[in-house]
């Protein structure tokens, strides 16, 4: 962390943590940027060191959420919003199709490696489209109602994406293998 150690009430750190702390005084979009990019990173240590088989459990019944659908779904909405909604690039969605609505976390086809690959050149072009916006009030059309939306609250919703999952992310980690960590 930036400078003092973590209150004594804080879950350990995940073991090969090496995140940088989002800066405590800094420019919005420095801080939005960095913030977003801590909660990738997060959800990423979440997922460290699992079995395919233990990154597509399902392990908090009925839920069908895991580990492998949520990259899944990080993957597709890091394209919806920065590619698709925000930059207006003609490029299919991901796990998704009106037939078939939830494929990104019921249909775990494929390698949870492959998913976290696809997820991650996401998550580089959102980088991309997002240091080549002059500003946080540049806009995208929102498909659905042909409504601008800025950057700025692309930016706030995907961290506040990130940190819903993030939750999640706890709560299936710890049902797979116990592990804990911030």
């Amino acid at each position: 962390m930036n400078g003092s150690p973590a209150p004594k009430h804080y879950s350990p750190l995940w073991s090969g943590d090496t995140r940088r702390t989002p800066p405590f005084v800094g420019s919005e979009r420095e801080t939005l940027e960095a913030t977003l990019d801590w909660y990738r990173e997060t959800f990423e240590l979440k997922c460290a060191g699992l079995s395919q088989e233990q990154l597509s459990a399902k392990a908090v019944p009925p839920s069908t959420l895991s580990l492998h659908g949520l990259v899944r779904h990080l993957g597709g909405v890091e394209r919806w919003w920065f590619r698709i909604q925000f930059a207006g690039e003609d490029v299919p969605m991901l796990y998704y199709s009106d037939d078939d609505p939830d494929q990104d976390f019921e249909s775990l086809d494929g390698d949870a490696a492959e998913a976290f690959a696809v997820w991650r050149a996401e998550c580089e072009r959102s980088r991309q489209i997002t240091a080549a916006a002059a500003s946080l009030d540049d806009t995208g059309i929102r498909k659905s109602t042909g409504d601008p939306i800025s950057l700025r609250r692309i930016l706030v919703d995907m961290i506040a994406e990130y940190a819903r999952h993030n939750g999640h992310a706890d709560l299936l980690r710890e049902c797979i293998d116990g592990a804990t960590g911030r």
